[in-house]
């Protein structure tokens, strides 16, 4: 089939993409220079405290480079080992690098007569020796050029969609050769297909119009199940927090909001601005809508917002939780408490197995059931 083979071509050339990109290790560990009054951020030659806040963050947030590993060398120094991305900043031109070149932020880079500096992930603009100016609560207040880099949750949204892409257009291929027995991953994704169409899709938005929807349905259920399962993975090409980014959630949750919006009926809309219907006059009802009114608007937003924390707060605070146990250990020190830490991690881990078909359960529900109420006939 010349798109299945297409697409698995786009999937191999996406993988060695990502596999090629420049490996770097910090060949040395050297303190980093003090600006204004803020030092959270100095690298140490001596040992630090460890600090679980600061290990948590690095891991849940984005970044601009995927970090695999640490070592520690022969000289008894740590050296960080990860994959370089490429860096993508508008400001006066575009400006093109690898993220390599901040050296793990110790290092000031020069592209196209401007100094760029990355601190807490977020890249600024400096002077050639990389001064940071911050403000009373050490926030830098240099001004940041427009970031459209290719960072490590971006790059795991190109395979997440590359994967999606191939198990897709291998199921519809399936279907083509022999649409009676499906084998192979056409006979695991079948009953996964059946169970959205007549699980979510028939019973919400109805067997006259749930036909309409079910390409997105289907492709929000399995992007966000998919995701969910790529994060809990520990090592690369896994461990990118995508759906607990909010980024991530507010988009999806926009498509959901204007798919709702455009499929509503004049039911709906009149539902909306309308909601006493012909209950009784408008001389009456006139004075009460001035407070139905505002809430049934806000009905809207709130519907969305609802899907946004949902998705956002429930990846966030499995992959927090587990990251957590894991610390505590290096927090008292002891390798005792690995014996209460890891069992708890290991539990929770596959709770969280649950929890990502869960919420992308969840969440392709309630899109079903927004577009069912705007699609409704009147009664």
């Amino acid at each position: 089939m010349d798109f299945k083979r297409a697409f698995l071509a786009i999937l191999t050339t996406i993988f060695l993409t990502s596999a090629s990109l420049q490996v770097f290790a910090n060949d040395d560990v050297q303190e980093e220079e003090i600006h204004g009054t803020h030092d959270d951020h100095s690298t140490e030659l001596e040992k630090e405290e460890f600090n679980p806040s600061n290990m948590i963050m690095h891991h849940v947030l984005d970044a601009h480079e995927w970090h695999l590993w640490d070592v520690t060398g022969d000289d008894g120094e740590i050296h960080s080992t990860s994959i370089a991305l490429p860096v993508i900043l508008l400001d006066g031109g575009l400006q093109v690098f690898m993220s390599s070149k901040f050296e793990h932020g110790n290092a000031v880079v020069e592209s196209g007569g401007n100094y760029y500096k990355i601190h807490h992930e977020k890249i600024y603009k400096t002077d050639a020796s990389g001064t940071l100016n911050m403000d009373a609560d050490h926030h830098a207040t240099n001004e940041m050029p427009l970031d459209f880099s290719i960072t490590k949750n971006v790059l795991s949204l190109f395979m997440s969609v590359a994967l999606l892409l191939f198990l897709f257009l291998s199921l519809a291929g399936s279907y083509k050769k022999n649409p009676m027995a499906p084998k192979g991953l056409a006979a695991f994704l079948e009953p996964l297909v059946i169970f959205v169409r007549d699980e979510i899709a028939i019973p919400n938005i109805g067997e006259k119009k749930y036909r309409k929807y079910m390409g997105f349905l289907l492709t929000v259920f399995f992007f966000i199940w998919i995701n969910n399962l790529m994060g809990l993975i520990p090592f690369f090409p896994g461990g990118a927090n995508l759906t607990g980014n909010i980024s991530v959630t507010i988009v999806l949750s926009l498509m959901t909001m204007i798919i709702v919006n455009l499929s509503g009926n004049r039911n709906y809309w009149g539902h909306i601005f309308d909601p006493m219907g012909n209950s009784m006059p408008w001389s009456a009802k006139g004075i009460l809508y001035i407070i139905l009114l505002p809430i049934e608007v806000a009905g809207i937003f709130i519907k969305i917002a609802a899907l946004i924390i949902r998705l956002f707060a429930n990846i966030t605070a499995g992959h927090i939780i587990v990251l957590s146990l894991i610390s505590i250990i290096f927090v008292k020190e002891s390798f005792g408490w690995s014996f209460l830490s890891v069992p708890m991690t290991l539990f929770i881990s596959t709770l969280e197995l649950l929890v990502a078909a869960l919420q992308a359960f969840i969440f392709t529900l309630l899109s079903a059931v927004f577009i069912g109420q705007a699609t409704a006939e009147h009664h």
